[in-house]
């Protein structure tokens, strides 16, 4: 019998890289053990980006950058903060963020895709990613696409990381596929900072990312096969202690993660209100 595809996305195979225990509590354990309260952090990034999938939404006439209080307003996910006033200031440094990133937007410019699923699959994968935006740009040897990914933490990006993102390296090969045209650049678009920071891959490269995707498919595939088997799931499936022990949602269910002082919800948007230096 031909094994089965393994099923997976972005976050599915990070999870399992970042820690396999918190992989299992999250994808393989049912009932799936107690997530923490909600992460500012994580409102605030999901406001931002549904705004502009919902400035895509809109005609181009009103792609205007004072449509964006509206649009922000009507998607704003208030879970996390401290209080109040640390959600007002974070609301208010959201806004500022996108008014300046639409302000250098054609609002004529019509993406290949906003919040686009795109999937493919390979030997030991099936794919599907869900693209915060996919770009339609004229290269050097034609039309090709762009994948564009949108960032709203504090620390500024750079091409490194750009180039060693798995995540955008799997859009791109789905991309290619889906829309039979090349797509080899992906870009991270920090609003904060204003910054975008790309990445050229070759088709080689993309191959190296997608080699590493199917290898973790390969280890987890395994793991659940021993575990069915009677193996120690803890044993199979280990922890990995370390500051993202902090920031796990099963902190309080994982005996490692409780070693690690637990952060606030609100702990990643504190510096949002400090004067700027």
């Amino acid at each position: 019998m031909p094994e089965r595809l393994f099923v997976c996305t972005p976050s599915k195979l990070g999870s399992y890289a970042d820690c396999p225990r918190r992989y299992r509590y999250t994808y393989i354990d049912r009932p799936s053990p107690q997530k923490g309260p909600p992460w500012a952090h994580n409102s605030l990034g999901a406001s931002v980006h549904t705004a502009l999938k919902n400035w895509y939404a809109v005609t181009p006439d009103r792609r205007v950058p004072e449509s964006m209080p509206m649009l922000l307003k009507s998607t704003w996910v208030r879970e996390g903060y401290r209080d109040v006033d640390q959600e007002r200031i974070a609301y208010r440094k959201a806004l500022g963020w996108l008014d300046t990133y639409v302000t250098g937007l054609d609002p004529e410019d019509e993406p290949l895709g906003v919040e686009r699923v795109v999937a493919t699959k390979t030997a030991v994968l099936a794919f599907n990613g869900r693209a915060d935006r996919i770009d339609s740009r004229v290269g050097d040897d034609g039309p090709e696409a762009v994948i564009v990914d949108y960032k709203t933490g504090r620390s500024g990006l750079d091409a490194d990381d750009a180039r060693g993102s798995q995540a955008l390296a799997l859009y791109a090969y789905a991309a290619e596929r889906v829309f039979r045209r090349p797509c080899r650049r992906v870009e991270l678009h920090h609003l904060p900072t204003g910054t975008v920071a790309s990445h050229e891959h070759t088709e080689e490269s993309l191959a190296r990312q997608v080699a590493r995707a199917e290898d973790t498919a390969r280890d987890i595939m395994a793991a659940e096969k021993a575990v069915a088997a009677g193996a120690d799931p803890d044993a199979e499936f280990p922890t990995n202690p370390g500051t993202l022990c902090s920031w796990c949602d099963f902190r309080r269910s994982c005996p490692a993660g409780q070693e690690v002082a637990a952060k606030e919800p609100w702990a990643s948007v504190e510096h949002l209100e400090r004067p700027p230096a």
